[in-house]
């Protein structure tokens, strides 16, 4: 089955609030993607007529079984050309996200699993995200955010919770990316910043880049 554009960018959205919550309200999908109420109810009952979710007036509605298999697509393609420009063109992290966005509406499967197999079948994106794979399945990971870290505690850099451009171009002028071995060495309690051991540099971090920088516990 092909879909729009805007039927995809809507099937991907609910997929990520839904993450959060059980069922997504039409509110809630309309600030997600800067659009009217009214606009969403249209969509909704598209989208429900096509049994790609469930919907209920005044309820709030949530993505079914198919639903959630076209958003996993959906996302794969879009994760995928963002290593791709990440790794094969040498974009910048904070580069790749609108790009994919436009790329990640090319529907080849033959396409995209040609390109999967091109990239050796990569499971994280640049900034952290879990690539799903054929069968839609991610690998999972146990992290923390950085703010959350114990003194002294060896960690690595796995994800980044803010995929803003700011941020992002924040994190590289502090030289953190992913991978990048980290150790809180002080946390301030005038204004909760921390101070990070890097390499053999030291800086200092406010609590609120802290929070969209996700650890892993390094082994």
């Amino acid at each position: 089955m092909k879909f729009t554009s805007s039927e995809e960018n809507y099937l991907k959205t609910i997929y990520h609030l839904q993450d959060e919550k059980n069922t997504v309200s039409t509110n809630g999908l309309a600030a997600a993607l800067r659009t009217k109420p009214a606009s969403v109810t249209d969509m909704m009952k598209k989208l429900n007529a096509k049994k790609l979710l469930h919907y209920k007036h005044y309820y709030g509605f949530y993505l079914s079984t198919e639903g959630k298999k076209v958003a996993l697509d959906i996302i794969r393609r879009h994760r995928l050309w963002e290593y791709f420009l990440s790794e094969k063109l040498k974009f910048d992290w904070n580069e790749v996200h609108d790009i994919a966005e436009e790329l990640e509406h090319v529907s080849s499967k033959k396409l995209i699993n040609k390109l999967d197999a091109y990239l050796g079948y990569p499971q994280f994106d640049p900034h952290g995200d879990p690539i799903p794979d054929i069968k839609g399945k991610m690998k999972a990971t146990s992290k923390i955010a950085l703010n959350q870290l114990p003194l002294n505690t060896p960690a690595v850099v796995c994800q980044v919770g803010d995929q803003s451009a700011e941020l992002l171009e924040l994190l590289k002028h502090k030289k953190i990316a992913i991978g990048t071995k980290v150790l809180v060495k002080k946390h301030f309690e005038f204004d909760d910043s921390l101070e990070l051991k890097i390499n053999r540099s030291v800086i200092t971090i406010s609590n609120q880049l802290a929070k969209d920088v996700l650890v892993t516990y390094e082994f």
